[in-house]
């Protein structure tokens, strides 16, 4: 993509950027009759950017949208020894990031619509580094939860606008540079996950294993910096009503619920093995190293997928073939766990992380299921609010399960029953259409209050 046609997609007061069609039509939404109305944007209305910052900028934010989760996770002992946190308190660690992405996600597109997404994001970014550092400094357990509560909650900012930034400047280009900052996420996932005990080894200690990470956040901090200079503008839209309305009013559309579930759905299968994969390969005779690598297979097989299924899914009119291939992955993988957990344990670990690639699947969705970047960004914080509340329950209920029944055989066999309803609320979500539409439709039926205020 060219640095002219980046130009041409920047949203301005008298043409704002409206994405094309799934099947590759140009796109352009002309709205209704009536004089336009004057409504706040999400992206600025002074300047084009080359393509190569705007892209290079969201690869460097996502790949910092995991670092502090996963980074924790890998010295999350030494930080309990340390500071002397309580398994209560550790469960709290767990559990913040998947309440943090929900809560703080729901706020994410009015902020947007308020300053501007870059000045939103590069905050954001700026949250992380700062939670990420500050870690590695505290001393209290109150200061270090309230230090990670503010890198969760730029993680969960940055989760939220990402898919609608992508939008507004790639609309014809979604699936590649979805593939693109899906990956770059996927990449920061996975290593650490791998890297921050051998960094804590190398420098002295958990806490600079931690704080390396806001090292990366400060570095990706840097374009966005001389993306905010530009504030967000006004731009006119014919379809005033749709974009003053509420991020919950997307409650009234059968589609956004569908695609909330889906995510929900697929969240919990990856925070369910994440929380207890290792320990469960444990259980059936594997040592500690050998558990950890079967862990490390699933995110490790779900960096191809990132790169693969976003451009797949754009080209395709309709995405159930991927909700099917998907959810055969995580049937496959769930029998294979119950039946020989141990002898097929790498087969089984593959499988899972073939499942994840629902995750790159559904953040293409919601810019695909969507005409503008303005309903993209509140379906995006509605589909992940929504979502990691559900995803919430997995881990809590994985460990409740097996605190009731000694085993693995009826944790692993809830999640392979929730296989069902992943699959059925994916193939609803993946049929071509838009939410935006059903808003519209909602909305000319008096079903949908046009009140205006953020989300």
């Amino acid at each position: 993509m060219s640095t002219a046609q980046v130009g041409a997609l920047d949203a301005s007061p008298s043409q704002p950027a409206v994405s094309g069609d799934p099947d590759g039509g140009d796109g352009t939404d002309e709205g209704p009759s009536d004089p336009p109305a004057e409504v706040p944007t999400l992206l600025p209305a002074r300047k084009s950017w080359p393509a190569w910052l705007l892209l290079g900028a969201v690869v460097l934010l996502a790949f910092n949208l995991r670092t502090g989760v996963t980074g924790l996770g890998a010295v999350l002992d030494e930080v309990q020894a340390d500071l002397r946190i309580s398994p209560l308190v550790a469960g709290v660690l767990t559990t913040l990031p998947v309440l943090c992405f929900a809560g703080f996600g729901a706020l994410a597109a009015g902020w947007a619509r308020r300053f501007g997404s870059q000045r939103v994001l590069a905050t954001a970014l700026a949250a992380v580094a700062v939670g990420e550092a500050a870690r590695a400094f505290v001393s209290s357990i109150p200061l270090f939860l309230v230090a990670t509560v503010v890198a969760l909650a730029g993680m969960a900012a940055g989760n939220v606008l990402v898919p609608a930034f992508v939008k507004a400047y790639f609309p014809r280009r979604v699936g590649l540079a979805t593939a693109a900052y899906t990956t770059s996420m996927a990449i920061g996932t996975t290593l650490p996950a791998a890297l921050t005990v051998p960094i804590a080894d190398a420098l002295g200690g958990w806490r600079m294993g931690l704080g390396f990470w806001a090292v990366a956040a400060a570095v990706a901090l840097l374009p966005w910096l001389v993306l905010a200079r530009n504030r967000g503008g006004v731009v006119r839209s014919g379809d005033s009503a749709l974009k003053r309305s509420s991020l919950w009013s997307l409650g009234r559309s059968p589609l956004a619920w569908s695609l909330a579930v889906y995510f929900g759905m697929q969240s919990l299968q990856a925070y369910a093995a994440f929380g207890w994969l290792a320990q469960i390969f444990r259980d059936a005779g594997l040592n500690a190293a050998q558990a950890g690598l079967m862990l490390s297979l699933v995110p490790l097989v779900g960096v191809p997928l990132s790169l693969l299924f976003p451009t797949l899914a754009a080209r395709l009119a309709d995405q159930r073939p991927l909700v099917w291939a998907c959810g055969a992955a995580y049937v496959v993988g769930y029998v294979g766990l119950l039946l020989a957990p141990r002898s097929g344990a790498i087969v089984w670990s593959v499988m899972l992380g073939l499942g994840g690639g629902a995750f790159p699947l559904t953040l293409t969705m919601i810019s695909l299921r969507s005409r503008s970047h303005d309903v993209t960004a509140r379906l995006s914080g509605f589909i992940q609010s929504v979502g990691y509340l559900i995803a919430a329950v997995g881990p809590l209920a994985m460990g409740a399960l097996f605190d009731v029944t000694g085993g693995w055989t009826i944790p692993i066999g809830l999640l392979l029953l929730l296989v069902v309803p992943q699959v059925a609320t994916g193939l609803l979500a993946a049929r071509a259409r838009y939410v935006d539409d059903e808003l519209a439709a909602a909305s000319a039926r008096g079903q949908e209050p046009a009140t205006s205020g953020a989300s």
